[in-house]
């Protein structure tokens, strides 16, 4: 979908690598440029057990790999030309800079990403902590902050990224012009934070969300343990909940609780208020059946669920989206194709590159001799 376009990506960690795997898989040619030795992401955890970085395998998928030491002014030159050459740069590092390329490429399409809108570093756990997230995550009664473990800024601050450069690409191909654009993430936090209603409900009501634990805000959704396991259930429309009260067979305390609290439960906001109440009666229901008696049940229904699980028990479930495939030092495991099916053959299965394997060939393609890359390598550029 995306043949043609030529991306430069100097980045660590994930905002940024997500960015450039997202076109990659698209089939984007990304050319992600390293240090020699690797950027601070390369050995991250989790690492197998012959200390090979399941993450940095993880967010490159697709594309090539360069690297280049910015140290020595061969390196950072040879930055530049690849910057010129590509056209389109993505990037969380201090170089290359839009300033220092603007002049020398007509239609440079330059988006950074920052941690803060004034420049001073940010990372996705900061940013979740002064958003508000962590006191409102967890159990009603917890003292103190709660934090999550999926990095949920980095993730859409790396998508936002990636829909920047291609609106970016749009308006070059129709105008010729380039763009400047940056990202900072504790913007996108805090956009998400009041796209979703977050703060328009500190201003407007003057209150602050409550810890809920697992119930869900405004409906009426909450886990309930089996026999032998856990589920997460949901009930958004006022058919989701009839079709619960009908499973549980629940009806008559459900019309009990109405009458003697004046609720009601066709609205969605009365099933809220006294979710405590409900979960209660339903409760009951659930303890007395095991996890596949509850899940053929709930089948029948229009109600949403869905078991918890752990990730070695995820992988017990084929699932389309994930291809086996012999990743260049990790060994045979199953990854995940993009997730945008375009009804093409062509999900972008792609495995990540070893650090600095595509330097060479890049090179080539960039249109260096044998001996300019016998300079570069004398003169430290390469590593």
């Amino acid at each position: 979908m995306l043949s043609g376009l030529r991306v430069l990506e100097v980045s660590s960690f994930v905002a940024a690598p997500l960015g450039g795997m997202t076109l990659a898989q698209l089939g984007a040619e990304v050319i992600r440029v390293d240090p020699p030795g690797g950027a601070a992401d390369t050995g991250r955890w989790p690492l197998t057990e012959n200390g090979a970085s399941l993450y940095w395998a993880g967010l490159n998928k697709g594309k090539r790999s360069v690297t280049i030491d910015q140290r020595v002014p061969e390196g950072r030159e040879l930055l530049a030309r690849l910057a010129r050459w590509s056209g389109v740069v993505l990037t969380n590092a201090p170089r290359p800079r839009y300033d220092d390329l603007a002049a020398q490429v007509p239609g440079l399409i330059h988006v950074q990403i920052t941690g803060r809108a004034d420049g001073r570093p940010a990372v996705d756990y900061t940013v979740n902590a002064e958003t508000g997230f962590p006191l409102v995550t967890g159990a009603a009664g917890t003292d103190g902050p709660v934090n999550h473990v999926l990095p949920a800024w980095d993730i859409a601050c790396g998508l936002y990224a990636a829909v920047a450069i291609l609106a970016a690409e749009r308006h070059r191909s129709r105008t010729g012009e380039g763009s400047r654009i940056r990202v900072p993430l504790s913007d996108v936090a805090l956009a998400t934070a009041g796209n979703l209603g977050f703060l328009g409900e500190a201003e407007l009501n003057g209150v602050d969300r409550p810890r809920i634990g697992n119930h869900l805000y405004g409906s009426f959704a909450r886990d309930f343990p089996v026999k032998d396991g856990r589920l997460m259930l949901v009930t958004l429309t006022n058919r989701h909940f009839t079709d619960l009260v009908a499973l549980t067979g629940t009806a008559d305390g459900v019309a009990d609780l109405a009458r003697l609290t004046r609720a009601d439960f066709t609205a969605e906001g009365d099933r809220y208020r006294h979710r405590e109440s409900l979960a209660a009666l339903f409760e009951p229901w659930f303890a007395a059946r095991t996890l596949a008696e509850a899940s053929e049940a709930l089948a029948a229904t229009s109600v949403l669920w869905s078991p918890y699980r752990t990730f070695r028990e995820l992988l017990q479930q084929e699932h389309p989206l994930l291809h086996e495939v012999d990743q260049p030092g990790l060994g045979r495991l199953r990854v995940p194709a993009s997730p945008i099916d375009a009804g093409t053959a062509d999900r972008g299965v792609r495995t990540a590159p070893l650090l600095g394997a595509d330097t060479e060939a890049v090179l080539d393609d960039l249109g260096l001799g044998e001996a300019a890359v016998a300079d570069l390598r004398a003169s430290g550029a390469l590593g």
